[in-house]
């Protein structure tokens, strides 16, 4: 189990949330992921957003796989995966920081959410605190993210 941030492709004319809406309603839990078909727009995106995190933020590890595109952070403050699919993309820290560690790991995330909005023409929102990556606070974030690890680690462990 991950906290995932969502960065979304609104439709013209939709909010986050219809179009999310919409991407749920054709979604079939029993259908085979589809295959991975980028548009030259799509691998102009990822390029800049690759390029962009490795200048900004240092060494990652990237991999293309049949459904998605993937950046991993490698080194501190810790492990912060981008999964990239075109039109949208997820953004997914493992529950296993808490305190310092969870605030430093989610401004993180944060600063690869905006940089991939900035890239792209994906919106970013945080579903588990309610906020757009765009202007929420990585704080209220790291509370989360530590609440639940803490929560975890005591009675799952």
């Amino acid at each position: 189990m991950t906290y995932d941030i969502m960065l979304v492709r609104v439709q013209p004319g939709l909010t986050l949330h219809e179009t999310l809406g919409r991407l749920n309603a054709d979604f079939d839990p029993d259908a085979d992921l589809p295959e991975l078909r980028l548009t030259e727009a799509d691998w102009a995106e990822w390029h800049r957003i690759l390029g962009r995190v490795t200048r900004d933020i240092g060494s990652v590890e990237s991999e293309e796989y049949l459904y998605s595109l993937t950046l991993e952070t490698v080194g501190p403050p810790g492990r912060v995966q981008l999964e990239y699919c075109g039109n949208t993309a997820t953004i997914e820290v493992a529950y296993r920081y808490s305190g310092p560690a969870a605030l430093e790991v989610m401004k993180l995330a944060y600063r690869i959410a905006r940089i991939v909005e900035d890239e792209s023409s994906l919106t970013g929102h945080d579903f588990e605190v309610g906020q757009p990556t765009r202007t929420g606070d990585p704080v209220k974030a790291a509370a989360r993210l530590s609440g639940v690890s803490d929560w975890a680690q005591h009675h799952l462990s």
